[in-house]
């Protein structure tokens, strides 16, 4: 895992030759490089091994309820928001079998599942999903019984972060305290430059081992030129949020309105489809199925992401806690908003603006938040 970040003698500077000799670099120690591709329409987080691979000249651009990819005016390799992947599914897979039994003469022999083969190395993961990761982490690895496949695959992780330079129309990241800009908690961070007619990326150190692998690719020390349009993407970026949230008090605020009219207005909308859970980074909710063989000769356990949108995610003997939809919206945002802060100590929400996007009515968390603060601020008439 990266460490704090660790003091150079400045940041360097690669080139798209650079880039390969990056990507290059991480194949030869062994690690399988993750980062964005063009498939299905969208920018995903796939396997590749070449700068060729990267969305060259591509850009999207999302609103509530729309995502479409569209050529830029340049060649830029990561002038995209997110798409629908989030880095989650690698550490804790969408489907995994946890174990399985055979039947053997003497009984059962319960083969537990092997951790796996590979070590990756993700690259393009900016601030919020750093944060994602982070909150992740707390969830998976905090207490006294840390989830054991969580760890053996984050255990090796090699993070090169991008320092974002294109919002999406629903990021929101500057409310959340969670970019554009990453500070900690990777091995290397990449910011794209495009001016002065040149293609080049500044690159910060954040771990030893990301120190020795910018030593094994050509590079050359940031000048103070390089530093300051590094800075000016930056706040560009920040500058250019598609949605804000005022968080001030958004916990009590959540939690001491159970019953707002809001809820209901927002159930007619939703459509409990539950797509704002899979594409959330955060959202850790899972289920397990057992499978038994009709010959009695093997069964399996299988853990799937689920979500609390679903109708039996609350079943109890007897039925459903959460029948309606408006009661289900209320459990996923006043979790994510609100109670996230009495079991993780912070909010479950980094900004990254998914949910907005890929919900096929386009609703809001940020909206939602906004009805039923401005509602409680309107005065009232005798």
């Amino acid at each position: 895992m990266p460490e704090g970040h660790v003091p150079t003698a400045g940041e360097a500077i690669i080139d798209r030759e650079g880039l390969q000799a990056l990507l290059d670099a991480l194949g030869a120690r062994g690690f399988s490089v993750i980062g964005p591709r063009i498939r299905d329409e969208a920018i995903v987080y796939a396997p590749l091994r070449n700068v060729a691979d990267l969305p060259e000249g591509w850009t999207d651009r999302q609103d509530g309820g729309r995502y479409r990819l569209e050529r830029r005016g340049d060649r830029a390799l990561f002038g995209y928001a997110v798409g629908p992947h989030s880095w989650k599914q690698f550490l804790f897979p969408p489907r995994q079998r946890l174990w399985q039994a055979r039947r053997t003469e003497a009984g059962f022999d319960l083969l537990e599942e092997p951790p796996p083969s590979e070590r990756w190395a993700f690259l393009g993961i900016r601030a919020c999903e750093l944060h994602a990761l982070a909150i992740q982490d707390r969830v998976f690895l905090g207490g006294s019984h840390p989830d054991r496949s969580y760890a053996e695959r984050r255990r090796d992780l090699f993070l090169v972060a991008l320092q974002c330079g294109e919002p999406s129309g629903t990021c929101f990241c500057v409310s959340m305290e969670t970019g554009p800009k990453a500070s900690s908690g990777f091995d290397l961070a990449l910011t794209e430059l495009l001016g002065d007619g040149s293609h080049r990326f500044l690159v910060e150190v954040g771990s030893r081992a990301g120190e020795e692998i910018l030593a094994a690719i050509p590079h050359r020390s940031a000048g103070e030129a390089d530093r300051r349009e590094a800075e000016a993407v930056l706040d560009s970026t920040a500058s250019r949020m598609g949605r804000t949230l005022d968080t001030r008090g958004i916990r009590e605020l959540l939690q001491d309105h159970p019953e707002h009219p809001r809820w209901e207005e927002v159930a007619t909308r939703c459509l409990a489809c539950a797509n704002c859970t899979m594409v959330c980074p955060t959202c850790f909710c899972s289920t397990v199925e057992d499978h038994t063989a009709l010959t009695g000769e093997s069964a399996e356990r299988t853990r799937l992401w689920d979500s609390c949108f679903s109708l039996d995610f609350s079943y109890l003997h007897g039925g459903s806690v959460r029948k309606e939809i408006r009661s289900r919206y209320r459990q996923w945002i006043t979790h994510k908003l609100s109670t996230w802060f009495d079991q993780f100590g912070s909010s479950g929400c980094v900004g990254c603006g998914r949910c907005i996007t890929w919900c096929p009515v386009g609703i809001d968390i940020t909206e939602e938040v906004r009805a039923i603060r401005s509602s409680l601020l309107e005065p009232t008439h005798a």
